[in-house]
């Protein structure tokens, strides 16, 4: 038996206007996730646990069985194990955006425009992470660069005592009631400011301008944690594992977990990723690498609710169902293997709010060899709370998919 997850980030949502009051998954033209749930098993499942906020490192790690009350250290530090930081017990990570603020000339006036930079390429914003770095690093404080506008900041000897707000949960707001509050409060801002004209003047922000792109004019630290512990997951399942993703997040839980983490040339995280290389690696993993389960993640829909585009996160969820979903049921099929796969969001990213919420998430559970109409439903929030299952913490449904 295989077992494939397919993480579609954020699509779950509320009502859209643009879709007269539907959700982006009651809007989305999605005929096979849509015969997966009429056959299979659909519900309700909560992945973020009371107390905890809805990022995508609590939900995910809810997904992979992982109880999150136990586990969670934070998110960056998941990210820095990525990238191959090697943390000492006492350091404090940080994830560290390069984001676009607005022209005022005084920092805590301005307004956040856009939390990714335009969706920066790696390749520019590694360049602007290393000019910051050169000049900002010091023996207790480091940067490292990541994908895209997500980066790493290092305090040695730091604390966790510090009030950061992710910059995606205030776009188009003003910056001056979430500036950094506690422990080295003072100390981020001056390098927050300091960034500024580091960047203001960089080649790659010049040329990004003249191509009527976004600019990143800004660091902005948040998502604090410490040093990781997780279990290893084919030690808690019984499966060997792959992980196939585009986000430092994703790759840092499967390496903590010590799932293999699999890189897709063009994977971006965003629309225009790599749809068929992700989905053959997919198939490559679970039928030629000796693995027992794939977890696919993908972060389109997620970045579409950021960045409050309707149209894109309902192009998002129907291209994960037509150059991943379907590719996988046709190939598995072909080769007569028997197979369950499990498809949900980790949280959702609503479009009214541009940000995660921990409101409880549809999922369906198909199993090829049973062939027998489930819920008869298709695939989405409303249908999903008409079943009466409801999967509470969220962590168990792993075990539910896995049979044990």
């Amino acid at each position: 038996m295989k077992y494939i997850v397919i993480l579609g980030d954020g699509m779950a949502d509320y009502p859209v206007d643009y879709f007269d009051g539907k959700t982006i998954l009651e809007a989305a033209d999605k005929p096979v996730i849509d015969y997966m749930s009429q056959h299979g098993e659909l519900g309700m499942v909560k992945t973020v646990q009371p107390g905890m906020k809805p990022g995508s490192d609590v939900a995910n790690l809810s997904v992979m069985g992982f109880d999150t009350k136990v586990c969670y250290s934070g998110r960056s530090p998941l990210e820095a194990a990525s990238i191959g930081i090697d943390m000492k017990d006492d350091d404090v990570t940080f994830r560290t955006n390069l984001v676009m603020l607005s022209d005022e000339d005084n920092y805590e006036d301005k307004t956040m425009l856009d939390y990714s930079s335009g969706e920066i390429t790696t390749e520019e914003s590694t360049q602007l992470i290393d000019a910051v770095a050169k000049e900002l690093n010091t023996d207790e404080i480091k940067f490292y660069p990541g994908i895209s506008y997500r980066h790493i900041c290092v305090w040695g000897h730091g604390s966790t005592n510090v009030e950061l707000t992710p910059p995606h949960d205030i776009s188009d707001r003003k910056i001056k009631d979430y500036l950094p509050k506690g422990d080295g409060a003072e100390k981020f801002l001056e390098m927050m400011k300091k960034s500024e004209k580091i960047l203001k003047e960089h080649p790659v922000n010049k040329a990004r301008i003249a191509a009527g792109k976004h600019p990143a004019t800004s660091i902005w630290p948040w998502g604090e944690g410490t040093k990781p512990q997780l279990e290893n997951f084919e030690k808690k399942f019984g499966v060997k594992a792959a992980v196939i993703s585009a986000v430092d997040l994703i790759k840092g839980i499967a390496k903590c977990a010590g799932m293999d983490s699999i890189d897709v040339e063009g994977a971006t995280g965003n629309c225009e990723t790599n749809w068929d290389g992700k989905a053959q690696a997919a198939l490559k993993a679970i039928t030629d690498d000796g693995n027992d389960f794939v977890y696919v993640h993908m972060e389109a829909p997620d970045e579409m609710g950021h960045q409050g585009k309707p149209d894109k996160k309902k192009f998002a969820v129907e291209t994960i169902d037509n150059k991943v979903v379907k590719f996988l049921k046709e190939e598995l099929e072909k080769r007569g293997m028997e197979y369950r796969m499990l498809i949900l969001p980790d949280h959702p990213t609503p479009i009214k709010t541009k940000t995660h919420a921990s409101d409880a998430v549809p999922y369906v559970i198909y199993d090829s060899r049973e062939q027998e109409a489930g819920s008869g439903l298709v695939y989405n929030e409303n249908t999903a709370k008409t079943t009466g299952i409801y999967i509470e913490p969220g962590y168990t449904l792993m075990n539910r998919f896995l049979q044990k």
